[in-house]
This record gives C-alpha cells, sequence and structure tokens, in this order.
C-alpha cells in the first residue's frame, strides 16, 4: 500500500478512532490508523494525502497527555483535527484552550458564523455530537472560527495552511452532515475516492502466500462473519496448507454445531471439528464475573488450538479474523484508545500463545 495515497489517522486515544478510518473507506479512500507517538519523517512511507488528528480522554495540559509532533505541519497536506485534536493544534500552534467545570457530552446545535470549506450552508443549525471537557478559548493567529455551538468555538480552520479543527465528531451517527464534512476534507485533500475493500483481496493473498511459505496454518473458526472471512482468504493464498477447528464449546445455540460444518462443507474448508463442551463449562461453573469468563473461554481457545497443532506437521501459524468491535473494545489497536471490555478474540487471550501472527490489513492475528 505505499504507493496509494492514503488519509493517516493518528490515535489519541478516542473510542471513535476506528469509525474514522471505516468513514474514509467507505468514501473511497484508503486509510491507516498509526499511534500518536508516530514521527513526522516516519508518516511521509505512508504516503499521507491528509491527516486525521484524533479525540481522546486527556487534557492537552496534563502532564502526561499525548503530545504532537510538530513535524506534521511541514509535510504539506491537509490536516484535520477533531476534539482533542482541535485543542492540541490550538496549543501548539499558539492558541487558547481552557479548561471546562463540566464535560460537554451528547448532541449539540452546530451554528455556522461565516463561510468555511468544510461546511455547506444547510448544515447551518444541525445536529453535531460532542465528547469533551476543555475548549478553545483563541484560535491560533491566522486561524479564522467558522462555527460555533451556543457561546463555544466549534470549528476553526486555516485555508492557506489547509488546517481544520472541529469540536464535534463528524464520525459518529449522531452528527447530522457528519459523512459530508469527512467527505469535504477529503476531497480538499485531492483523494480521487477510487479505492475499495476489494482491492485489499489481491495484495494480502500475495502477503499471506509470502509469509507464511510453506508452513502449516491453523486457523479458529467460530462460525461467524469474521472468523469465516479470514478462513476463506487465507483458503485462497494457501489452500491445503490450513486446518480450520471448529469448537463446540457447549455456549453455541440448539443444532448450531451441525448447522455451521455443514456451510462450511458446501464452501470446501477444511474444518476439523472438537466437541469440548464439558471442558468449557467445567472451567466456566460457578464464575459470575463477565469479564473473567471472556479470558477464560479465551484461554481455552487458545489450549485447544495448541494441542490441535501438535498433531499438525509443522504448524506455526494462527489465524483468526476480528471485528471493529472486538479491537474497538478490548484493546488499543494503534495507540491508546480506551478499552471498554475483553472479547475472547482479542483482549481476552494470553500473551504467549505458542504461534507466530498471519499479518494482513483487516483481520487481526495474535502475537506470540
Amino acid at each position: 500500500m505505499k504507493d496509494t495515497p492514503t488519509l493517516v489517522i493518528l490515535d489519541y486515544g478516542s473510542q471513535y478512532t476506528q469509525l474514522i478510518a471505516r468513514r474514509a473507506r467507505e468514501l473511497g479512500v484508503f486509510s491507516v490508523i498509526l499511534p500518536y507517538s508516530t514521527p513526522a519523517t516516519a508518516l511521509r512511507n505512508h504516503n499521507p494525502r491528509g491527516i486525521v488528528i484524533s479525540g481522546g480522554p486527556a487534557s492537552v495540559y496534563d502532564a502526561a497527555a499525548p503530545q504532537l509532533d510538530s513535524g506534521i505541519f511541514a509535510l504539506e497536506v491537509p490536516i484535520l483535527g477533531i476534539c482533542y485534536g482541535l485543542q492540541l493544534i490550538t496549543k501548539e500552534l499558539g492558541g487558547t484552550v481552557e479548561a471546562s467545570a463540566t464535560r460537554e457530552y451528547g448532541q449539540a446545535t452546530l451554528q455556522l458564523v461565516r463561510d468555511g470549506r468544510l461546511f455547506t450552508n444547510d448544515m447551518n443549525d444541525s445536529t453535531v455530537w460532542m465528547s469533551h471537557g476543555d475548549h478553545v478559548i483563541q484560535p491560533p493567529e491566522g486561524f479564522r472560527v467558522t462555527a460555533k455551538s451556543g457561546a463555544l468555538i466549534c470549528a476553526i480552520e486555516d485555508p492557506e495552511l489547509m488546517i481544520f479543527g472541529l469540536q464535534f465528531h463528524p464520525e459518529v451517527v449522531h452528527t447530522q452532515f457528519g459523512t459530508q464534512v469527512l467527505q469535504n476534507f477529503i476531497d480538499l485533500c485531492g483523494f480521487e475516492r477510487n479505492w475499495s475493500a476489494a482491492a485489499i483481496i489481491p495484495q494480502q493473498i500475495a502477503a499471506i502466500k509470502k509469509q507464511v511459505g510453506k508452513k502449516q496454518v491453523i486457523c479458529a473458526l467460530s462460525g461467524g462473519v469474521d472468523s469465516s472471512v479470514a478462513a476463506m482468504l487465507v483458503d485462497r493464498a494457501i489452500g491445503a496448507q490450513q486446518t480450520c477447528i471448529f469448537v463446540d464449546t457447549g455456549l453455541l445455540r440448539e443444532n448450531e454445531y451441525e448447522d455451521v460444518l455443514a456451510a462450511y462443507k458446501t464452501v470446501g474448508l477444511r474444518v476439523q471439528p472438537v466437541r469440548a463442551a464439558d471442558r468449557f463449562l467445567k472451567k466456566l461453573a460457578g464464575v459470575t464475573d463477565p469479564e473473567q469468563k471472556r479470558k477464560i473461554i479465551g484461554t481455552e481457545f487458545i489450549r485447544l488450538f495448541e494441542a490441535a497443532a501438535a498433531d499438525i506437521p509443522d504448524a506455526a501459524f494462527l489465524v483468526q479474523g476480528t471485528l471493529y468491535p472486538d479491537v474497538i473494545e478490548s484493546v488499543s489497536v494503534n495507540g491508546p484508545s480506551v478499552t471498554i471490555k475483553s472479547h475472547h478474540n482479542v483482549g481476552g487471550l494470553p500473551k504467549k500463545i505458542g504461534f507466530k501472527p498471519v499479518s494482513y490489513t483487516h483481520l487481526r492475528a495474535h502475537e506470540t
């Protein structure tokens, strides 16, 4: 993807960070999420055509608050700061940010005060979604205020520097014209909006072939969309080198185990069924805490896969597909995004599982 024009999203801890990437991809733009600590010089390797600085739970004046590499302003690409990103840009460029006595969370009204390159007239008095404590009192020199929410500054921009800031979150569905605002920024970046997720498939098939070589792969199947898509993608890449394992945990719906096995058979996946209901239910007996249950289930899955690997010569990789909600809730992907809960596919797994990861763009593998 190094030659693909990219929207780089710097993760400052917002639970909405993944949504920014998703909205960009839905608009036909390839996007990547990188840690906020990524040096500006390293951003060049991603062929950035635009940069988004995400929101986050910190205050810009906290002693341990994540900061900004000011070198990104020398990259000469449009920059959009969202919530914390707006406040960080303001502070970095000499404006004033002030702590609020109370957090503003929920719906607010966008009031346009002058022409702004991210807005159209029909967005005036529209609904936006707020989630912040600090707010901008004075924008940096050269910036103009383009929108307010009540008495508070809601949006600023410097059209010459192509730097924009929003106090609200355009990536969430609660913001009425959020997608249009993001599209306007993307268009200002000069993206052609012709990228599609389908373009990933041949690239990732080639990457999987290269990484796996002649080794054997174990795929953890749950019967859901995430693991099934992962299995089919790897199957296209290495075929019979992959052995899929589908476990009856005793927690499935009635007849689901049999129905799922039959479905996999129709698409030609090599599936090794494992009946392990007694094992899982015994481990879960008496446990009432949901977080502990998730970790128990995740650990037992991995122990089963390790046992199965002993019967498969040269098994060196574990594949497990993961959806956005699993990642967002369970663990920070590339930065300090706040954890909601552990999902057994991600956050509930041991750090050491005895397999190497199979790495590819949308499907998450587990580290050794």
